[in-house]
């Protein structure tokens, strides 16, 4: 049984990107929709380069219920995925909001209303934390668009909160002189709401079927939804379960076969949905002007439907800029497809430095806002995503963090004193992070790293005080320790062996006092400072000649 994580970890990205020889379209445009085009054309620009960080509100409806992530479509599984613990999101829904056959998660979606929403405090919050760019979501597997749509009658103007989500985001953003960016994942939606269409296989309520699949228009009257059609919403039956499925069990198999594999090409029997995806795509990206697009795909959407969008996103930019001064990001990327757009590591790091600029993005906690794994105290410490920041950096790579945002639009009171420890970790030691490069080599460390790619982060041992990142900028050095050390530290990396031409001059403690070393055949030796006030991760800056 294939997972969305074997796939992405088996290779065959070219495969999963559409493939590289997609016949180039006549046109007067710069970029055309072909691999080579958008390869041969294509710069990382320079304020990704420097940016090293963003932060996402990855937030939508599905935060709603404060389950975590996925809710849409697990509410309609009542077997237990293998990741769950504790109750599961079919128990939670049947236990507050009732069976979905009758309450479903268009009920979930006109109970959002983002009442308590505040969007220019958080992104000022976020900017005063070192984000360079902030994103917002567009729409995720859940098919609800969070802005005024012109191709998708469910969007966040029409029903629930009745705003223009990521308008408001690109306004806050852009008052807060950071850079926009948008995440897109609906392509998936055609195959990823399909459990709506199925039915309990065991239980009192065994073979009656979920709201998804007699729900029509007409059942709106009266409603929040009236005037609108719920299949437009659930995408329609494509993989709808026969009936005498007779276990939990069976019926997560029967689905795991048909889209376990997290399907990425053009669904057979319903290109109305990819072509929509294409004009609801195209559309975000001429009304919203985003400096960033992130796909959640295995390289682009639907093949040269995605290359289209990619196209289209880096011409608009063309018009806009004066060049494709932009970032679009696809996982699993081979060699060729990341000159063409950025790979971004879902939950996941690199075992050295990328040649070209990269992208991880992770979540303090789940994706979507989670209320059991904030009363289990589950979140990431501010450490721990400094730690994932040093050492994404040091391999020329941007982090983009994800602080999961309430139904209400709030963040709660555990995750703001997260931001806050990093906040003031980053004004202390931002010079270490922003606007640096790679150097010779990423680090040095007794702490074997995670398998390299998407989804390894929770592999990741402890780092300890002799773990440590290197960075560049200009003439200056700079050493992260991912751990406070105790005693002497001794940095081979630095050593006469290691850097035979090398001369140190000088190395402070960024935010300290100018430190003593001596440097030998083997290491550059030297001793911090005890950690004050609850200082983390302290970051050395090293002068000298012949360094970098």
């Amino acid at each position: 049984m294939l997972t969305r994580r074997d796939v992405l970890l088996s290779g065959g990205a070219a495969a999963l990107a559409g493939g590289v020889g997609v016949a180039q379209a006549a046109t007067n445009e710069p970029f055309a929709a072909d691999w080579r085009s958008l390869a041969a054309g294509y710069r990382h620009p320079e304020w990704f380069r420097d940016a090293k960080l963003g932060i996402w509100a990855h937030w939508g409806p599905q935060c709603q219920a404060e389950f975590g992530d996925w809710y849409a479509r697990l509410l309609y599984t009542q077997g237990r995925q293998p990741w769950e613990q504790g109750e599961t999101a079919y128990q939670d829904h049947l236990r507050r909001y009732g069976h979905p056959s009758q309450t479903g998660f268009i009920d979930i979606i006109g109970q959002w209303k983002a009442e308590n929403w505040q969007p220019d405090r958080l992104v000022r919050k976020y900017a005063a934390a070192g984000a360079r760019y902030f994103v917002g979501m567009g729409c995720h597997h859940d098919n609800l668009d969070l802005f005024a749509s012109k191709h998708q009658e469910w969007n966040s103007v029409r029903v629930g909160p009745k705003k223009d989500i990521l308008a408001t985001w690109e306004k806050a953003a852009r008052d807060a002189g950071l850079r926009f960016g948008v995440s897109n994942h609906s392509g998936h939606a055609w195959h990823w709401y399909q459990p709506a269409y199925g039915y309990d296989a065991e239980g009192p309520m065994r073979g009656r079927r979920y709201d998804a699949y007699w729900l029509r228009k007409q059942h709106g009257i009266g409603k929040y939804w009236e005037g609108l059609d719920p299949q437009e919403l659930y995408t329609g039956p494509y993989y709808v379960p026969p009936d005498g499925i007779s276990s939990a069990k069976a019926m997560l198999e029967w689905h795991d076969k048909r889209d376990g594999q997290w399907l990425e090409g053009v669904p057979t029997g319903n290109l109305r949905f990819v072509e929509k995806w294409l004009r609801r795509q195209k559309q975000i990206v001429e009304d919203y002007k985003p400096d960033l697009m992130f796909m959640d795909h295995a390289g682009v959407p639907f093949g040269k439907y995605g290359l289209e969008a990619v196209a289209h996103y880096y011409n608009q930019a063309v018009e806009w800029h004066g060049s494709p001064d932009v970032i679009m990001t696809g996982g699993l990327l081979d060699a060729f497809a990341q000159r063409a757009i950025t790979w971004n590591v879902e939950r996941g790091v690199l075992n050295d430095i990328l040649e070209t600029p990269w992208q991880t993005c992770t979540c303090i906690g789940s994706w979507h806002y989670s209320r059991p794994l904030y009363e289990s105290n589950g979140y990431k410490s501010a450490k721990q995503v400094v730690q994932i920041l040093a050492d994404v950096v040091s391999k020329n790579g941007t982090l983009l963090f994800n602080v999961p945002v309430r139904g209400d639009g709030t963040i709660d009171e555990k995750e703001e004193a997260i931001v806050d420890q990093f906040t003031g970790w980053t004004r202390r030691n931002g010079e270490a992070i922003f606007a640096t490069r790679p150097w010779r080599k990423y680090g040095e460390g007794p702490t074997k790293p995670p398998p390299a790619g998407a989804f390894g982060e929770d592999k990741q041992k402890p780092f300890t005080g002799e773990d440590i990142r290197f960075t560049k900028k200009g003439e200056t050095l700079y050493a992260i320790f991912l751990d406070w050390p105790t005693g002497e530290s001794a940095i081979a990396s630095l050593g006469k062996n290691a850097l035979r031409d090398a001369v140190i001059e000088r190395v402070d403690l960024i935010g300290g006092p100018e430190l003593r070393f001596r440097r030998d055949a083997d290491a550059l030796r030297l001793t911090l400072p005890a950690p004050q006030d609850g200082a983390f991760a302290p970051a050395l800056r090293i002068r000298g000649r012949g360094l970098v």
